[in-house]
């Protein structure tokens, strides 16, 4: 009787084994809880630093992971502004300058509208599932919620901006609550917190993004989304040089 109990337990922990899921597939359900086919969004962006701060509100369409468009509604200085983003590529429209700018790849580290998130961070070239590999750390709990503790480290061969990533996603509903940012030295260059979450459009998001940069942690730049829509209707051309200028 006793070797018969073993034998059941034994296939129990066998059985929970092959139904675990793996990191990868826990980042790739993170990724597709916030991104969708295709999604159209009203945010609002608060930039706080040292000695000044801004607030920028947008309207956002998307078809991921290659194509987005950001209007800029206020402030007024800045309304009519828009970013175009078509796979590795980004430009940008100055209705005051009438001109297209094509952003060089030099300048994909630099800051997008003053804020802390950069060019590059619209592009999201590189793909957290593909371009890394994964590895369970463990479990712990982020504004009272258990996640799962995930390092991320570049693949042989590919080139990624990030040379770690840790992610804390929480185990319920998927989402990126903590994403941690280190460079090539090991040293930590940024955190990105997910909060308030919320259902929008039928599914439990983080409503509140806050990107805070180690060497100024006085500093952060918070993303909040007012509206989203996913898998909304988006043809590829809807995402042109000419659309920039007609967008409202």
């Amino acid at each position: 009787m006793y070797s018969i109990i073993r034998t059941c337990i034994a296939l129990l922990f066998i059985s929970a084994s092959l139904h675990a899921e793996s990191p990868e597939q826990i980042v790739q359900k993170s990724v597709d809880k916030l991104r969708g086919e295709s999604s159209k969004a009203n945010l609002t962006m608060k930039i706080e630093k040292k000695r000044w701060s801004r607030e920028v509100t947008m309207k956002f369409w998307a078809i991921e992971p290659d194509y987005a468009l950001i209007y800029i509604i206020e402030p007024a200085r800045d309304k009519g502004t828009v970013t175009l983003k078509r796979k590795n590529e980004v430009w940008n429209w100055l209705p005051s300058a009438r001109r297209v700018i094509k952003i060089p790849p030099s300048m994909m580290m630099q800051s997008w509208m003053g804020s802390h998130f950069t060019n590059d961070d619209l592009v999201r070239e590189s793909s957290i599932v593909d371009d890394y590999k994964h590895t369970m750390l463990g479990k712990e709990k982020v504004d009272g919620k258990t996640c799962y503790k995930i390092e991320l480290q570049p693949k042989p061969d590919v080139g990624v901006v990030w040379d770690k990533l840790i992610l804390w996603i929480d185990t319920k509903h998927y989402m990126q609550l903590k994403v941690e940012y280190y460079d090539e030295e090991g040293d930590l260059v940024r955190t990105m917190y997910g909060k308030e979450p919320k259902k929008m459009d039928g599914r439990v998001i983080p409503t509140r993004f806050e990107l805070v940069p180690a060497d100024e942690p006085e500093e952060k730049t918070m993303l909040i989304y007012n509206e989203i829509d996913f898998n909304v209707n988006l043809e590829k051309s809807f995402f042109s040089q000419q659309n920039m200028k007609r967008i409202r």
